[in-house]
């Protein structure tokens, strides 16, 4: 419509027309192009448009389903009849059914209701020591490794292979000799530690073997105080099983059973810890059920320390935890009795 009225603006007045056609004159005659309202028409090979060869008879009801539906308009029916056109109906099959939580079956509190929570002492005193005596009792370590799931022993055998294939035999003895040898050292330079009060000895400092888990703790000694009992062996007298706890301190004012670990793979989380919180848990109930120790713990604390000297990563364990760990240790236990 615009244009129309255009173009008889300009028949009316036909000089204005001229003017708006009119080539401007110079000097210098330059070869110039001309705007033509006609255009030629070439022949061109016409494209072959793959679309045409589909079946379109075949294809006809996948079509229609998906342009007779909008976007903005699409249901979960609609979406599934459009799924069952595009790759046919789902295989009906049940989802796996979840195991179970088992119950253990001679469930016995971790908290002893005897006992004071927690027994009040002096920062003055020493830190209990009690000897770990030959008993006719398992150990916490014996029994978890007796107990561990098929999974575990799998990737723990096809660890031990590896490394026995890439250092030998004796190499792989001495190898496992080597981390028994600095786990035993970084401990009592902890001890040495926590009995003076002191930062690590110059000796300790400069020894290879421990100066790098020293320094990969230094960040977690400082939220530890009131240390109650170092290397000290525990006993649960119901359920007669025995172990040897590192250490019970406060960590940032909750009493813990502390575990010190050392790890040349980081471990950030508390389920790359394995077996360890199961440990804890059940230092914890021998203690709260050890009449040795007029205390009780409610929390844990797995602290993972690194060679190279890496921060520690301290991973805490709330009482919900210790009971839920505790519980998955009373089955471990159950399980071993079985099995002996």
């Amino acid at each position: 419509f615009v244009r129309m009225k255009f173009l008889q603006l300009l028949f009316r007045k036909p000089r204005k027309l001229e003017t708006l056609f009119q080539v401007p004159f110079c000097q210098k005659q330059f070869p110039h192009m001309c705007l033509a309202t006609s255009a030629c028409l070439y022949s061109k090979k016409k494209k072959v448009n793959a679309y045409e060869q589909v079946d379109q008879e075949k294809y006809k009801n996948l079509v229609y389903s998906v342009t007779s539906y909008k976007t903005s308009a699409q249901t979960p029916e609609t979406i599934l009849e459009e799924d069952n056109l595009l790759y046919g109906p789902p295989d009906k099959h049940r989802p796996p059914v979840k195991a179970e939580a088992k119950t253990p079956k001679n469930w016995v509190p971790l908290m002893n209701s005897n006992k004071r929570v927690p027994f009040p002492s002096s920062d003055s005193e020493l830190p209990m020591r009690i000897a770990l005596q030959k008993l006719k009792m398992p150990s916490v370590t014996r029994i978890l490794q007796q107990t561990l799931s098929p999974q575990q022993a799998f990737y723990l055998e096809r660890w031990k292979q590896k490394m026995i294939l890439e250092l030998g035999t004796d190499g792989f003895a001495e190898y496992t000799k080597n981390l028994f040898l600095q786990g035993e050292l970084f401990h009592k330079a902890l001890e040495s530690i926590f009995l003076s009060e002191e930062m690590a000895t110059k000796e300790q400092r400069e020894d290879v073997t421990v100066s790098g888990y020293l320094s990969s703790v230094e960040h977690v000694l400082k939220d530890i105080s009131e240390v109650k009992a170092l290397e000290s062996a525990v006993q649960h007298e119901t359920l007669q099983y025995l172990g040897l706890v590192d250490c019970v301190a406060k960590y940032r004012g909750q009493l813990c059973v502390i575990d010190w670990k050392t790890s040349e793979k980081p471990k950030p989380s508390l389920k790359n810890t394995f077996d360890n919180p199961l440990q804890v848990a059940a230092y914890i109930g021998a203690i709260n059920h050890d009449a040795n120790y007029d205390f009780q713990v409610s929390c844990g604390l797995v602290v993972v320390a690194y060679k190279d000297g890496s921060p520690a990563h301290p991973h805490f364990m709330d009482p919900a935890q210790c009971l839920q760990y505790w519980n998955k240790w009373l089955l471990r236990l159950e399980e071993y009795l079985d099995k002996n």
